[in-house]
Formats: C-alpha cells, sequence, structure tokens
C-alpha cells in the first residue's frame, strides 16, 4: 500500500482537518487563476491608460465565464475536466470541410483526426441544448 504524505507549514491556529480543506480550497483556486491566465490571457496589459486595461480584463473575465458555461452544458465529463488550452486544440484547432446543401450543414473531419469523436459528441450536445430567449 502506498501513503502521501502532505506537510503543511502554517501559523494559522486551526484543526489539521480545517488546515487541509483550506489549504485545498486555496491551491484550486490558483488552478483556475493559472487557467485564465494562460488560456484567456488575464495578465496581458496593453495600453498604459487604466480604464483601457480594466475593459480589456473584464472582456477576459466575460469570455472566461462564458467558457465554463460551455464546459457544464456541453462538455462530456471527461472533457469538463481538461483544461482551456486543450479544449481548445482538441475541438476548434480541427481541419473540416464544411458542405452545405438544401438542409443541412455537415463538417467532414479527415479520417485521422484523433479528436473526431470528442468533437462530434459536443456538436451533439449543442444541437440538443433548449435555449429559451427571452
Amino acid at each position: 500500500m502506498v501513503y502521501m504524505y502532505t506537510f503543511i507549514v502554517t501559523n494559522m491556529d486551526s484543526s489539521p482537518e480545517y488546515l487541509i480543506k483550506f489549504y485545498c480550497k486555496r491551491g484550486l483556486m490558483e488552478n483556475f487563476i493559472k487557467e485564465s491566465k494562460s488560456g484567456f490571457d488575464f495578465s496581458a496589459v496593453s495600453s498604459h491608460n487604466r480604464i483601457v486595461n480594466a475593459n480589456r480584463v473584464q472582456v477576459h473575465a466575460l469570455a472566461y465565464n462564458i467558457f465554463n458555461w460551455f464546459r457544464r452544458l456541453v462538455l462530456s465529463a471527461e472533457m469538463q475536466k481538461q483544461r482551456i488550452d486543450t479544449v481548445r486544440l482538441k475541438l476548434l484547432k480541427i481541419a473540416a470541410k464544411v458542405v452545405r446543401s438544401a438542409r443541412y450543414i455537415t463538417f467532414k473531419l479527415c479520417s485521422s483526426c484523433p479528436y473526431k469523436e470528442e468533437f462530434y459528441d459536443t456538436l451533439s450536445a449543442i444541437g440538443k441544448l433548449d435555449v429559451q430567449l427571452e
């Protein structure tokens, strides 16, 4: 049997169970921050103007939230765990031929596409969404 040990050095006065939960939540939040910085370029500021940079961060935050809705509503359980870079690679960076007919739009992927099943599963889940517009 393999045991995993975790050592936490802290000056907080709390029970060990609380400390473990606290630091696990903190680590999870740091993972979200890292994903937002790498996947949505949150840390990039392109202007010396504070208002321009604030608007840029708000647009990036909106994109991050829309992606999380997309992740929860459409992606499979396995794909939900993946980072934005991986989802982008598997679903968006795919070469396909779009064929339009009178009734259908067909995406034709190459036979050797490694992410074909994930792409079609996601496309099918998007088609099953019941969107109510008000």
